[in-house]
Order: C-alpha cells, then sequence, then structure tokens
C-alpha cells in the first residue's frame, strides 16, 4: 500500500490525518489476517523515525524520505514524487524478484508512485481516491481554496493507469464515471468499515461521568479535522440559533467540537474559537484536541447527537463510528453520508448548510427524548452492516480482478 501524504501511524484529526489513515490501518490488518503481508509506504515527517515500523503481525509501515521532514504542505508534495517513487523502487529491489503482488494506491498523490511501480513490477494497481478535485471545486465551502489544475490532471492520470478502482459509494463510483472518465469495468464499490469491537453501545451516564460532563447536559458533538470542508462553523452557528429560539437551554448546552486544525484550517488555527465567541456562545463551546479511539468513544456515547455537516464526504466514517456507538447524526446530504446515515432511522440528513435547517432539527432531537432513543437504536442497526472484515473480504475479490485484467491485457 501507498499512502504518500498521510502516516497510518498518525493520530487522526488533525493536520492531513483522517479517514483515510484509518481506513489504511483497518484494511491492512484485516488483509494480514487472512495471511496477506501488508507494507505500508509513507513520507517521513520527523528524522527520528525507523525506517520500518511493524504496526501488527504482518503489517509493516516503511518511512519514505522525500523532502524535508518538517514544513512542507500537502499542495508543495508534487516535487517529492520523483524522489519517493524511487526510494520505493528502490527498497522493493532488496528483496527476490516477486516480492509484491500487487500495489493499492490511497489519494492520488499515491497513485502517480502506484502508477510507476505497477509498470516497473508488473503487478496490478489498485487505487482509492478517497476524495477528488473535481467534487470537492463543486462543491466549495465559502472561503475555501479550490483544488489546483495540477490534481485533476493528476487524478485523470491515475485513473487511466489503474487496474482496478475502489469507490466507497455507488455515487462515487458515478463520479469516476461521469467526471474522470473511468471504465465502469474497472470500478466496484467496496463500503469502508468500522471497528464493531471498538465501537458498540456505551452508556450515556458513565461516559459523561468519565468526560466531566454534566449528566442532564444537552451535547452536540463534531468529530473531525477543523476545516472549510468539514464545515464545524455550521455547527456554532447552529448552536447559536438554537439559543436565540430558546434561552433557557443555555445552561444545559454542550457544543463538543474535537479534532484539529487542517488544510486551509491552519491558515487561521483560532478562527472557530473566534467564531464562537462573536456568536456570543464561547460559554457553551469546548475544543477538545485529537483524542484516543477509548476516549473518542466516550465522546460519541456522551453526545445527544453528533453533528457531519461536511460539504464533501467520501464516505463519513465518524457518522458511522457514532452511530455504531448508538448515537443519531445530523449530517449533511452530500457524498458519502447518504450512504452511511439513514435519514429519518439512524438520523437525519440536512440539504444544504443553512445554520437554521440544523438548529430546527437539533432542537427537535433534543425535546423529543424517545425519538433520540428510536434514532439511537436505529443507529446502531445501521452501522452494524458497515465491518472492516468485509471490507477486507471485498477488496481481496478487487486485488483478484486487478491481476485478472493485467494479464488480459498482456502485461504480465
Amino acid at each position: 500500500m501507498i499512502s504518500l501524504h498521510t502516516s497510518p501511524l498518525e493520530q487522526p484529526g488533525t493536520g492531513d490525518a483522517g479517514g483515510m489513515n484509518v481506513y489504511v490501518t483497518e484494511v491492512a490488518k484485516r488483509l494480514a489476517s487472512r495471511g496477506i503481508e501488508v507494507d505500508i509506504f509513507t513520507r517521513a515527517t520527523d528524522s527520528q523515525l525507523p525506517a520500518l515500523v511493524p504496526v501488527s503481525a504482518g503489517v509493516n509501515v516503511r518511512h519514505i524520505v522525500a523532502g524535508p521532514f518538517e514544513g512542507l504542505a500537502k499542495d508543495e508534495l508534487p516535487g517529492q514524487l520523483c524522489v519517493f517513487a524511487r526510494e520505493v523502487l528502490r527498497t522493493e529491489a532488496q528483496f527476490d524478484l516477486g516480492h509484491y503482488d500487487a500495489v493499492h494506491s490511497h489519494y492520488w498523490l499515491s497513485g502517480q508512485v502506484g502508477a510507476l511501480a505497477r509498470d516497473r513490477w508488473g503487478v496490478p494497481l489498485v487505487h482509492s481516491m478517497h476524495t477528488m478535485a473535481k467534487v470537492k471545486n463543486a462543491l466549495l465551502a465559502e472561503g475555501d481554496a479550490p483544488e489546483p489544475p495540477a490534481r485533476v490532471i493528476g487524478e485523470e492520470q491515475v485513473v487511466a493507469a489503474a487496474d482496478m478502482l475502489i469507490a466507497n459509494t455507488v455515487d462515487e463510483a458515478k463520479d469516476l464515471i461521469n467526471r474522470y472518465d473511468a471504465d465502469p469495468s474497472k470500478v466496484e464499490v467496496v463500503h469502508p468499515g468500522v471497528d464493531l469491537d471498538a465501537f458498540r453501545p456505551t452508556s450515556m451516564a458513565a461516559a459523561r461521568a468519565r468526560l466531566g460532563v454534566r449528566q442532564d447536559a444537552h451535547v452536540l458533538a463534531f468529530v473531525g479535522r477543523i476545516q472549510p470542508l468539514k464545515a464545524p462553523d455550521v455547527l456554532l452557528r447552529a448552536a447559536a440559533e438554537l439559543l436565540r429560539q430558546d434561552p433557557s437551554l443555555r445552561h444545559r448546552l454542550v457544543v463538543a467540537v474535537i479534532g484539529g486544525p487542517s488544510g486551509t484550517g491552519l491558515e487561521h488555527p483560532d478562527a472557530l474559537v473566534g467564531l464562537a465567541r462573536s456568536l456570543g456562545i464561547a460559554d457553551v463551546v469546548r475544543f477538545v484536541p485529537p483524542v484516543r479511539r477509548d476516549e473518542l468513544v466516550d465522546w460519541y456515547a456522551a453526545a445527544t447527537l453528533v453533528c457531519v455537516p461536511s460539504y464533501n464526504e467520501s464516505f463519513g466514517l465518524v457518522a458511522v463510528e457514532a452511530q455504531a456507538v448508538g448515537t443519531p447524526v445530523v449530517a449533511a446530504a452530500v457524498g458519502g453520508l447518504t450512504t452511511a446515515v439513514v435519514d429519518g432511522e439512524s438520523g437525519f440528513l440536512v440539504e444544504g448548510h443553512d445554520p437554521a435547517d440544523y438548529a430546527r432539527v437539533f432542537r427537535r432531537v433534543i425535546a423529543e427524548p424517545a425519538l433520540r432513543a428510536e434514532l439511537s437504536m436505529g443507529a446502531v442497526a445501521q452501522a452494524s452492516g458497515f465491518s472492516w472484515e468485509r471490507t477486507a473480504d471485498a477488496t481481496l475479490e478487487v486485488y483478484q480482478r486487478a491481476v485478472q485484467v493485467l494479464t488480459a491485457e498482456g502485461v504480465r
């Protein structure tokens, strides 16, 4: 596997680390449990990082030195692709011929390297886009910077080079075909999963006690990277509208924002703090840095609802994790969130990003405990249909098809 721009060892929720990190790690572990050894190549961002880090039995992270360890933004990484690719090829050359049987690249930067490795090693390339520039630019958040033409061109090249493409949802598959002219026969839908052992129904009362949240609170939670694409500002504006409509909620309302600055959000890391202050809700907002998995489960469980107001999500792992814990999700009706959340059953999908629309949904869930309980049961049922085991099995089938495609094209 190639995950050039973000390491699976990094804490999700800040910088460039997010759902993709979780995806790569969890799929790799499940593949290893099926007898497939996985090496994950990623760019080293610290001079103290070992060249090889075992993650679990059969899974290793290989750190490739390409460019400065720190201070290199994601949009500057294309300049390091040649060096990274050279070092990947050099690593493979240490082994016997045919050491790797397939390449699975994640995100377009990795796909550029994966395409070179495919041709050099004569093995199939499977690519997962995770996000697409054309889709992001079509659904751009206000004030956010569009993805550059170089990325669009790079993605088109990767789509053309890959033997198989994995899409998270049917909608993503349609985008690959319609926006990138992908061969429909080379696109397969494989839903990401959730660790149902780690993310499981958890006592709200116990979670709140551990986190120091009052038992009678109305907790609205956001989990993820703080950047315009994820739209955490929509949650804050909706909370302010909620309090404007019903000031009596103030003494019980808690708005929890769990995550760190990322992407264009790094340009104004304190913007959300300033927004809370300007909206007059700083007293009810709690900013929490990215947390370990066990504490994340507690935040999900402690929440009355989890809000995912993103402008675009290829899938929305946060929504599925929250539901697995038994917490309803209020999400934007975009991208993969329409697959992750069942409107009216496991949460609610909101068209657009008008804070007033979110506030109306928040108020309904808060005011109707029976509805919240019903949504909670529906959330657990919805999440039970997603697991990393299923993802790994389906991914294996895609690998096998990729071998067939490559063989049919006469490369092997």
